[in-house]
């Protein structure tokens, strides 16, 4: 019962993402046409690659967020732990330690910061939600103590060159580059092996999951390392790219990460959701705001699309359920078919 019951939800959600990945690909397809008609600029090798540069890091840590939600959590700690590790990373090199080690400590903050969510939400049994807006403050504070006022920008021109010269050959932004090598590991790992089944089986129904026989807070724990592993590697290549280190570095993305996620079909409530929406979704959105900055809107108003984005994204998904939730019960039912007796029952609608 419960593994026929998880197996139809899936199914169907399968479908719905392949319906919003397509309306996705219509979006960019329009958001082109727009900058391409407001700008002359807009379709140039220069701002393809000023695009990527500066999105890169918002898009490598929507990867982790994805499997989150999808498993019907989510974190709201990934800028947080960006700025922790960017300023770890000031910290250390002001105190002349050489860079690769540096990147180790950096790894293992990501790490512990992801691990310390994971258990929290898992072992203790706290709301991720409130779990991750307490560390996003925390990790915050941490970041502060580390480097308080002080701006470390003097580091090694190899290094800051990573953040702002290409591919050798190409015009493909380095932090692009692994977003795309991220994607790809992240899509089969998320659709094509066990885990993957696992994540959306927990986000589907996370009863069914463990009668299922899937070790639900092992999992759960797993996928919040791994968020603040590569929030930790998008510190990095942040500071880098910025070639300074301050202790606010990264504020406010969390909002631009779960705007991307959701707008890529992802549900809020878990269970459903594509790498490759999330992929399409990271193209709008930088798409959305190069065509917007070349227009000359105001930037403090970026906001409101940003916001605007979220309610869509939360709605539109769920509006066809809404909109039987609001009709009468003699409108929603259908000839020859009863009433659901249970809640399970209800979840075949």
């Amino acid at each position: 019962m419960e593994r026929d019951l998880l197996t139809r939800r899936l199914s169907g959600a399968a479908r719905a993402s392949l319906r919003w990945e397509t309306g996705l690909g219509l979006l960019v397809v329009a958001i082109v046409i727009f900058g391409a008609a407001t700008s002359p600029q807009f379709l140039t090798s220069t701002n393809f690659f000023n695009t990527g540069v500066s999105s890169g890091e918002i898009a490598i840590m929507a990867l982790p967020m994805t499997l989150i939600v999808i498993s019907g959590e989510i974190d709201l700690s990934v800028a947080s732990i960006l700025g922790m590790s960017s300023a770890l990373l000031g910290f250390l090199w002001a105190r002349h330690w050489p860079m690769p080690a540096i990147f180790v400590m950096v790894a293992l903050l990501g790490i512990v910061a992801g691990l310390i969510n994971g258990l929290l939400v898992t072992r203790v049994g706290l709301p991720s939600l409130a779990v991750t807006i307490g560390t996003l403050a925390l990790y915050r504070g941490v970041a502060l103590i580390l480097l308080g006022p002080n701006t470390i920008s003097n580091f090694p021109a190899s290094y800051t060159n990573i953040g702002i010269n290409p591919l050798p050959g190409t015009q493909i932004p380095y932090n692009v580059a692994i977003f795309v090598v991220l994607a790809v590991i992240f899509g089969i790992v998320l659709h094509f092996t066990a885990t993957g089944r696992s994540i959306y089986a927990m986000g589907a129904s996370p009863d069914a999951a463990l009668f299922a026989g899937i070790r639900v807070k092992r999992v759960k724990t797993m996928l919040y390392v791994a968020s603040g592993l590569v929030c930790a590697l998008a510190g990095v290549l942040w500071t880098f790219r910025l070639a300074t280190a301050v202790q606010n570095n990264g504020l406010g993305l969390e909002l631009d990460v779960v705007a991307i996620v959701l707008l890529g079909g992802v549900s809020i409530f878990g269970g459903k959701g594509s790498m490759a929406g999330v992929v399409l979704a990271v193209i709008a959105f930088a798409a959305l705001q190069n065509a917007l900055l070349l227009t000359n809107f105001n930037q403090e108003a970026t906001g409101i699309v940003i916001g605007a984005l979220l309610l869509v994204s939360v709605f539109a998904p769920n509006a066809a359920a809404l909109w039987r939730r609001g009709l009468p019960r003699w409108a929603r039912g259908r000839p020859g078919r009863t009433a659901p007796s249970s809640p399970l029952g209800a979840l075949h609608d």
